[in-house]
């Protein structure tokens, strides 16, 4: 079940890098993200209805979810949209890929985990992998005061998503599923993005366009919906250090999309990057004590 979860989390997320960029345009980000997340968050409550599960959360968990809502669902996607503007979508998924040290750092500093070297260790060679994968969308932009704006977006969008993961690691401990706390951050995020986005006057309009209509029912229902439930339940089984290590590979999929529509052209250091990445992500998993298994290291650790 952990590889499923971290599979899929990985395929997911992957592409959903370039739907966003075809969300750029024609609808104000804002008002994109709270479409995006009032969406998701009605069909979640709709599953949770359908399952006879409980949909009203309880009193301790609101100062969570309102963090997390803010933080998850609101600061780290208005970031990225943002940074998409200047950006590549396969460069923003770089950046993105430096949530497992985020991770680890912010749960020693808030939660008290140790942090595992080997797990770090794994993180920083993937990352080594990552900055060769972007060698091709790196040259050119260094001295573009748009491309390093998206970047400083893209690295404060991180650090906001590494906030909301240990929020969510922090309810699933309380006994909180990821189901009925993504359904209410989702909510919270949605509603406070749409009422800044209503206080400036953006227009809340719905474009007969395909590639926008498309591109918003992928992120909504699996980019949001499957995406988040996955990657929160594998944060649950297996920690928010390892659980974030699947970031790292977003960009090979990503820049793997952007191979098609984006123009990205594979070198032979972005081979050798690729190289890295997978060492670094075997690294990352094995157990840190003999296992019979990957599965039986992972849940030891978790």
């Amino acid at each position: 079940m952990n590889l499923f979860l971290y599979l899929l989390t990985v395929l997911i997320w992957g592409t959903t890098w370039i739907a966003i960029t075809f969300q750029l345009g024609p609808v104000p980000a804002p008002v994109s993200i709270a479409y995006r997340f009032w969406l998701a968050s009605a069909l979640l409550m709709l599953i949770l209805l359908a399952r006879r599960q409980p949909l009203w959360p309880p009193r301790r968990a609101w100062p969570y979810l309102l963090a997390q809502g803010f933080g998850l669902f609101c600061c780290n996607f208005l970031c990225f949209y943002y940074a998409s503007r200047w950006v590549p979508s396969g460069l923003v998924a770089v950046i993105f890929s430096t949530a497992p040290i985020w991770n680890a750092l912010n749960g020693r500093l808030f939660l008290g985990r140790a942090i595992r070297g080997q797990v770090v260790a794994g993180a920083l060679l993937g990352l080594g992998g990552i900055a060769l994968l972007s060698l091709p969308q790196m040259r050119g932009h260094w001295h573009d005061g748009g491309m390093l704006l998206g970047l400083g977006l893209a690295l404060l969008g991180t650090l906001c998503f590494s906030s909301g993961s240990l929020l969510s690691s922090r309810m699933q401990a309380l006994g909180l599923a990821p189901g009925l706390t993504n359904a209410w951050a989702m909510l919270i995020g949605a509603t406070i993005v749409g009422s800044m986005a209503l206080l400036l006057g953006m227009p809340f309009t719905l474009p007969a366009d395909g590639r926008y209509l498309g591109s918003l029912l992928y992120l909504v229902i699996a980019g949001s919906v499957i995406g988040f439930t996955a990657y929160l339940l594998l944060l649950g089984r297996i920690g928010p250090d390892r659980a974030a290590y699947a970031t790292v590979l977003f960009p090979v999929v990503a820049l793997t999309v952007s191979t098609f529509l984006e123009g990205y052209v594979w070198t032979t250091p972005a081979f050798a990057g690729l190289a890295l990445v997978i060492i670094g992500n075997v690294l990352a998993f094995l157990p840190g004590r003999p296992a019979s298994s990957l599965q039986a290291g992972v849940k030891t650790c978790a």
